[in-house]
């Protein structure tokens, strides 16, 4: 009897010795950034925590957290952009902090918890570039709080 169904399982589901086939997320879904190739590219200055400007080029429509992993800036982003963090806290200027919608509530919740808060406070992961964002500055705060392990950077994708 065991042998009988051995064989009706075996041949629903193919020989033993079948290839199986594994598949990984695509890269479009996860970390590929030639989506945004041909958006338009804006100018942005990132003021660091050691209060020097850097310059950069951005594409619309990408984050805040996604440019500056892109310019090696660093802005932690312990969470990988799920809002369930504040390490990617950015302040910016009011008139592009004006034309934003206003954060949700998970992303106001979350930024209770950051470091420096401000009335123009975002999380980077939150805030995509648009062409508003031309010549303005971001600033990172002088700390972060990272509830998972001080000093853990993970790499983006």
């Amino acid at each position: 009897m065991l042998r009988v169904f051995g064989q009706r399982l075996l041949s629903r589901t193919g020989p033993a010795n079948a290839p199986r086939f594994f598949h990984a997320s695509a890269a479009a879904l996860h970390g590929d950034m030639s989506k945004f190739a041909n958006n338009p590219t804006v100018h942005i200055k990132f003021k660091l925590r050691d209060d020097s400007i850097k310059e950069v080029e951005a594409k619309t429509g990408m984050s805040i957290l996604d440019v500056a992993h892109a310019n090696d800036i660093d802005l932690e982003g312990a969470c990988e952009s799920s809002m369930a963090c504040s390490t990617c806290h950015v302040i910016l200027e009011d008139p592009v902090f004006d034309e934003l919608e206003e954060a949700c509530e998970d992303e106001e919740d979350m930024l209770d918890m950051a470091f420096g808060l401000t009335d123009t406070s975002r999380l980077g992961c939150q805030v995509f570039v648009t062409e508003d964002f031309e010549g303005t500055t971001v600033s990172l705060p002088k700390a972060t709080r990272n509830f998972y392990v001080d000093g853990h950077v993970p790499k983006p994708h």
